[in-house]
């Protein structure tokens, strides 16, 4: 979803921050009431016609009515940017008050096991925000002292939750005579026709998350509830090279050398990926839930999205959260603003807007494919079948599954890939 890169525009950025807060004084429990001057400093990465974009937009305004004097100053920043400079801003003086940050234990995780990020479980006990969190969603917002997730207490607080599943071009499969799949052999029948009427079945972004999240999907299509948690949760040693991983990352490959894919995805972004699919270039793409909003604003073409054809498990979790640095200089105004985005105005805008809520009212959501998206999270919630991300559970998982697949589709041995990302799981699991 995301784009790379520390840059000097960060620098400059982390500089001009540093002006705000040395200017506006605020202390760390700073309140709503009588603050008068004060700035919350806020930093998320999601698109403005992107649902949480939208909702967090209206947060904001909401939250400064109810603020008198108080103005938010939102920066936007990239996934991958906060991802690789999280540990450096937030140990300084420039952390903001309040961010969006990545789940999983090698990410908000790591940073609570660091000391860098604020227990929330006595705020998230006091504003209810743990009854309106489904128990399956909260795994990701509670951690253990080793930074693990499934712990006992709150380090991020997740107002959307998320999911993979596939979006179908309708006009490209009805124009070539295909039927949109509901079974697995269904979908490899379908990738077939279209690879005969010379089309690339499913668009793809080899330097990013989207070709890895296919290995992964097609791992679980051969495992259970136990292998995810020996592999996300160290309840037992995972083997990266077992019959589920070897299958996954043996079949993908496969697709690569039928054309499911193109070859020359490999360096592509997954935002080349999503336009493209978009333009309506390709058939499918099986991306997370994060793109039904822009899909619904920009496609140009009929439309519709299901979970992974077959599956009992796909890849999902409750969304990316709301973290508030140790450093954060108003903290209770950071507290205040989670609470709005929790609350059912903002929850029910980001049904609305073709999010996945955790907190939404079901009859104020209308919209057809909106229901949907929304019944298809709750169903595999509901069955144990989120199965978080494949680059969780280590520290800089996620640039070695990159540049693993990315050598898996050029034609290095599922082995000696699947070996190698085991050496990097092994050497950063917790010690």
């Amino acid at each position: 979803m995301f784009k790379t890169g520390r840059s000097a525009a960060l620098l400059a950025a982390l500089a001009a921050g540093s002006l705000v807060l040395a200017a506006c004084g605020g202390d760390g429990d700073g309140d709503g009431g009588g603050s008068g001057g004060k700035e919350l400093r806020l930093w998320h990465y999601e698109t403005p016609d992107s649902a949480m974009g939208q909702a967090w937009a209206e947060a904001i305004k909401e939250f400064e009515a109810a603020h008198p004097g108080v103005k938010v100053k939102f920066e936007e920043k990239g996934f991958e940017q906060i991802q690789k400079t999280a540990p450096m801003v937030l140990n300084s003086k420039d952390a903001p008050d309040v961010m969006e940050y990545n789940k999983g234990n090698a990410t908000a995780g790591l940073l609570s096991k660091q000391g860098l990020l604020q227990d929330l479980t006595p705020e998230a006990t006091k504003r209810g925000w743990d009854k309106l969190v489904k128990p399956s969603v909260q795994v990701t917002a509670k951690y253990d002292a080793k930074g693990t997730m499934g712990g006992d207490r709150w380090f991020g607080v997740p107002n959307y939750a998320e999911y993979l599943q596939v979006y179908y071009n309708k006009d490209l499969f009805e124009k070539h005579g295909v039927k949109i799949p509901t079974t697995f052999a269904e979908l490899t029948a379908a990738m077939d026709a279209f690879v005969a009427k010379g089309v690339t079945p499913m668009t793809n972004a080899g330097a990013e998350y989207m070709a890895h999240q296919f290995v992964y999907q097609l791992a679980l299509d051969r495992a259970n509830r136990p292998w995810v948690d020996a592999f996300q949760r160290y309840t037992t040693k995972a083997d990266l090279k077992d019959a589920a991983w070897t299958y996954g990352a043996t079949t993908f490959a496969d697709w690569v050398k039928k054309g499911y894919v193109a070859k020359n995805s490999v360096s592509l972004k997954a935002e080349d990926a999503g336009v493209a699919f978009m333009q309506g270039k390709f058939p499918m793409m099986f991306s997370g839930s994060w793109w039904f909003g822009r899909v619904a604003k920009q496609a140009k073409f009929q439309w519709e999205t299901s979970t992974w054809p077959g599956a009992k498990m796909t890849l999902g979790s409750g969304g990316n959260l709301w973290v508030v640095p140790k450093g954060s200089k108003n903290k209770q105004l950071a507290y205040d603003f989670i609470d709005i985005t929790m609350k059912k105005k903002a929850q029910d805008a980001l049904a609305n807007a073709g999010g996945v809520p955790v907190a939404a009212d079901p009859a104020a959501v209308t919209e057809p494919k909106t229901k949907k998206l929304i019944a298809d999270f709750d169903a595999m919630a509901g069955s144990d079948g989120l199965a978080y991300y494949p680059d969780w559970p280590v520290a800089g998982f996620y640039d070695v599954w990159v540049s693993q697949v990315q050598k898996l589709m050029n034609g290095t041995a599922p082995g000696e890939v699947l070996g190698n990302v085991q050496k990097a799981y092994d050497s950063g699991l917790p010690k």
